[in-house]
Parts: C-alpha cells; sequence; structure tokens
C-alpha cells in the first residue's frame, strides 16, 4: 500500500466510527420502536453500510457510501409503510431489487407474518414510458392479474393496488412471489418449447364472452398505428421498408380467427422454471384482444433468437397441436412481429442475445416469412 493509499485508508478509519455514530442516531430519531423490527432492519442495514465502509479495497470514498445507504434507508422506510398498510401487524424483514427490463422497477420484499411465517411480496413500479402510453396500467395490470387467476393461467397473484401517490409518485402493484427463474439453457429443450407453447395455448383459451376486457387495447388497430407511424428513416439493413410495404398491401388482414387474450411480450424472459416445470408466465403490461397468432409470431421470433430456427418450428408445432386456429395468415403477423422490433434495434446490444446474432436471426426470420408469403400469392 503506498503512502496515498494509506493516508486515504486512514480517513476511512477516521470517518468510520464517525459515520457509525451518525448512522446509528438517524436510525434511532425515526422513532420506528417496534420492538423485533427495529432491531431486524438495523442489521439489515447496517450489514449493507459497513460492507461498503471496511472494504480496503473499495474505490467508493466514505461518504458516498453513507449517502447510498440513507437513499436505501429512505426507500426501505417506504416499503415499511406499505408493509403496514397491507397488514399492520406484518413487519419488513428486507428489501432487494430483482431484474426486470427498462418499463419498471421491480422490488422483492420479505415480510415476517403475525401467524409467524415468513412471506415474500413484488412491488411493481412502472417507469414514465408505461405511463405516458397507458395512466391507468397499474390498476389494468392488476384487474387482468384477478382475471388470469380465475381463469386458472399460471400468473402471480395481485394482492394490493396504490394509486395515491401517498407513498410512491407513481401507482405500483404488489404481486405474489413466485419461486423461479427464466431459463436461457434448458437441460430439455424439447420438454421447455412444448411446456412454452401449451401455456400459450393456455391463455389464448380462456373464455373471453363473459368477460370485461375492455379496458386491453386491440392488437390489430395497434399494429395499424404501427404501420402508419413511419419513421423519418427506415434500417434497411432489416427490410423495415420491404416489410412495410408488404404489410400495407394486405392490411387489415381478414379475420379468420376469433379474437382471444394475448399475452404480447410471450418470451423466455417472461416464463419463470423450477424444477423443469414452467410456474408462471409474468409481466401482463402488454396484454391485447386480438389475432392468437400475434403472440404466436412474436414468440417464435424470440425463441429463434434464443435457440435457433429450429427450434421455432418446434415451438410453433407444439402449438399448432393444441390451438384449433387457421395459420392461413402467420407470415403476415410474423412480419408485424418483426416490425415491432425493429423499432426497438437500438435497444438490441442491450439484450441477452449477441447483437450480431440477433441481426441474422432477425433476417432468416423475415426471409421465412416473405418464402412463405410467395407461395400463399402464388396459389
Amino acid at each position: 500500500m503506498g503512502i496515498r493509499d494509506q493516508e486515504w485508508w486512514s480517513q476511512r478509519q477516521w470517518l468510520h466510527p464517525l459515520t457509525a455514530i451518525i448512522m446509528r442516531a438517524i436510525i434511532a430519531a425515526k422513532g420506528l420502536g417496534i420492538p423485533g423490527r427495529q432491531e431486524a432492519l438495523t442489521n439489515v442495514r447496517a450489514s449493507r453500510f459497513y460492507g461498503n465502509i471496511v472494504n480496503p479495497q473499495s474505490d467508493v470514498f466514505p461518504l458516498y457510501d453513507t449517502l447510498s445507504w440513507m437513499a436505501q434507508s429512505k426507500e426501505d422506510d417506504k416499503f415499511e409503510q406499505l408493509v403496514q398498510r397491507i397488514d399492520h401487524r406484518s413487519k419488513l424483514l428486507r428489501t432487494w431489487e430483482l431484474k426486470a427490463g427498462v418499463s419498471a422497477q421491480v422490488t422483492a420484499l420479505e415480510i415476517d407474518r403475525p401467524d409467524g411465517l415468513t412471506q415474500r411480496l413484488v412491488v411493481r413500479r412502472h417507469g414514465d414510458a408505461d405511463l405516458k402510453q397507458n395512466p391507468n396500467i397499474a390498476s389494468d395490470e392488476f384487474r387482468l392479474l384477478q382475471i388470469l387467476r380465475a381463469a386458472g393461467v399460471a400468473a402471480p397473484t395481485p394482492c394490493y393496488l396504490d394509486q395515491s401517490g401517498e407513498i410512491f409518485p407513481r401507482p405500483y402493484v404488489v404481486l405474489e412471489y413466485i419461486e423461479g427463474e427464466p431459463e436461457f439453457a434448458p437441460t430439455n429443450l424439447p420438454d421447455f418449447l412444448l411446456q412454452l407453447a401449451a401455456h400459450l395455448s393456455r391463455v389464448h383459451a380462456v373464455d373471453c364472452s363473459n368477460l370485461d376486457l375492455a379496458f386491453l387495447p386491440e392488437q390489430e388497430k395497434m399494429c395499424a398505428e404501427r404501420l402508419r407511424e413511419r419513421p423519418a428513416k427506415m434500417d434497411e439493413e432489416l427490410g423495415e421498408g420491404r416489410i412495410r410495404a408488404a404489410l400495407e398491401a394486405v392490411w387489415p388482414l381478414p379475420q379468420r380467427n376469433r379474437p382471444v387474450l394475448l399475452h404480447g411480450d410471450f418470451w423466455p424472459g417472461n416464463a419463470l422454471w423450477k424444477d423443469g416445470q414452467l410456474v408462471a408466465v409474468i409481466d401482463w403490461e402488454d396484454a391485447q384482444i386480438g389475432d392468437p397468432l400475434a403472440d404466436l409470431a412474436n414468440s417464435r421470433l424470440e425463441i429463434l433468437w434464443a435457440f435457433g430456427i429450429e427450434a421455432m418450428h418446434s415451438f410453433t408445432h407444439n402449438y399448432a397441436s393444441q390451438a384449433t386456429i387457421d395459420f392461413t395468415d402467420l407470415p403476415y403477423w410474423d412480419l408485424c412481429a418483426a416490425l415491432r422490433h425493429a423499432s426497438k434495434s437500438d435497444e438490441w446490444a442491450t439484450y441477452v442475445t449477441n447483437e450480431e446474432t440477433m441481426r441474422r436471426g432477425y433476417s432468416l426470420f423475415i426471409a421465412h416469412a416473405f418464402e412463405k408469403i410467395s407461395v400463399l400469392e402464388n396459389r
């Protein structure tokens, strides 16, 4: 350790006890004073805080650690309020962030219930982009999940909805925490694809005749809007101009299938697995009403990206064996799915799959769709 490092570390050693005293005083001043709860939260926060302070390899100055700790402490206070609002007899034990897409911030809570059991919940807070598109997204998601659970779909149980803005500035939903995680390297790919197809088929089989789903958008209208909103500069490397021309020539498509409930973003990242079983489908904020082929097409592209074209064909075959629908227009819905993702190509570099791999897969996907369309036109 050089002289500069020694001086720097001696400063940290000097600040450490002082910072600890300040933090303890702040916690005590909050007056939380609930037996058991205060000690548990203090221990959790202290371990998080001191873990940064006493690490001599850290490049972070102690004051930054302190501010980060205080920000987390403030956030935890809000979650404490939330837990008390759900059940004033419960106690918050810990929180941690869950991986999610860019559209929502997702936090897991662990709470001590009055019956002595420990329970985990998930808090979903949607971002500005989602709220701008649908100001009622939280209440719509909560309502839809109630419907899905009643219909027997493997989705999280909604537990609480808050649109008051009293705890968090944005509306949020509290959901059941489901033990499981997305799977991108399944040991048994054929069974994996079979289960995915079966769950998509079950979603589309939900009887909507007696359900009030008027709050969900119509998928066909969303596609028509996407076609109208032509970008100033199209990505011709992705064949966007050719895709638009092909769709505009046939839009709107004839209604060959009855409208069904669509997930809207059914891909491997929105399926939770445990012990080789698909236990839940999550992230329903893009749900729509429309042709089941729209959901199938989006899934096909995602599966091609994740596992290759043979896996895509296998998934499609599995779905077709469980769904009694007309597949005539699938190539056009494939192009709709491709167009949707073309508008987000600037985000591809952040995806799990390599961007170059995605571009090659995308080109293969649309080439396959145009080949099928050519067969249809020559009948």
